[in-house]
Parts: structure tokens; C-alpha cells; sequence
């Protein structure tokens, strides 16, 4: 018997399984997870939009994009931000930050984090 609130760490893969800028989407129990490393940081989150519960985790990796502002606040178009890195959801659209789990419009809509860490070559997650 389990006591509330315990959790389980387990071996997800190895640290070469996620070069930078790339991603890990595995089974563990009953969830799936995302494992990211950007700029040689993991972030982990449970594969389910809060959207409408796609499989965020497996969507397009991107750069945010802003848009640029000249002297007058005009915008003077558009411009990628290698820094905050996002994953789309493949089936509406819906992007969020890696790092945060964040949606950029609305606090709303977030990703469920996991607990992720990188020993000796293995990569761990827990919940």
C-alpha cells in the first residue's frame, strides 16, 4: 500500500537519448512524458494539452516568436527567440514554453510537471 503524496523515480533512458534541443516522449505507468533538454537543462511535463488533451509533448519544437517594435512602437515584423524555446500541440495549435509549461496568452492553460534529473548517464523521472 502506497502512502498520499509518495513518489517513484524511474529510468527513462540515457542522457545520449536527448541531444540539446531535442526531446524523449515515453511510456512510465499509466503516463506518458516529454523529457527536453534546452540549453542543457531537462524539463519534463505529462503528454496531455490542457487544451483538449492532444499529445503536446510529441507537437513541433520551436522558437517564440515576437514581434519587433521600431522607435514609435510600430511594428517592424517579427523576429524568433532562440531563448524560449515551445512546444506546439499537434492537434490545435497550442504552443508552450518549455521551461515554464507556460501557454503565452493565458495562465489558464499549463502543463503538468515532472519531476526529471540526469545521474551518472541516466535520465530520471518521478511522480
Amino acid at each position: 500500500m502506497s502512502s498520499v503524496g509518495a513518489t517513484e523515480e524511474y529510468a527513462v533512458g540515457s542522457a545520449a537519448d536527448i541531444p540539446e534541443g531535442g526531446r524523449l516522449v515515453v511510456d512510465v505507468g499509466s503516463k506518458t512524458i516529454g523529457v527536453f533538454r534546452v540549453e542543457g537543462l531537462l524539463y519534463a511535463w505529462e503528454n496531455t494539452c490542457p487544451h483538449q488533451g492532444g499529445p503536446v509533448c510529441q507537437g513541433l519544437i520551436i522558437p517564440a516568436v515576437n514581434e519587433v517594435l521600431d522607435e514609435q512602437r510600430a511594428s517592424a515584423g517579427f523576429a524568433f527567440d532562440e531563448g524560449d524555446m515551445r512546444i506546439v500541440c499537434p492537434w490545435h495549435g497550442f504552443e508552450f514554453s518549455i521551461a515554464t509549461g507556460r501557454h503565452p496568452a493565458s495562465a489558464r492553460f499549463r502543463l503538468i510537471s515532472v519531476s526529471v534529473k540526469e545521474q551518472d548517464g541516466t535520465i530520471y523521472v518521478s511522480f
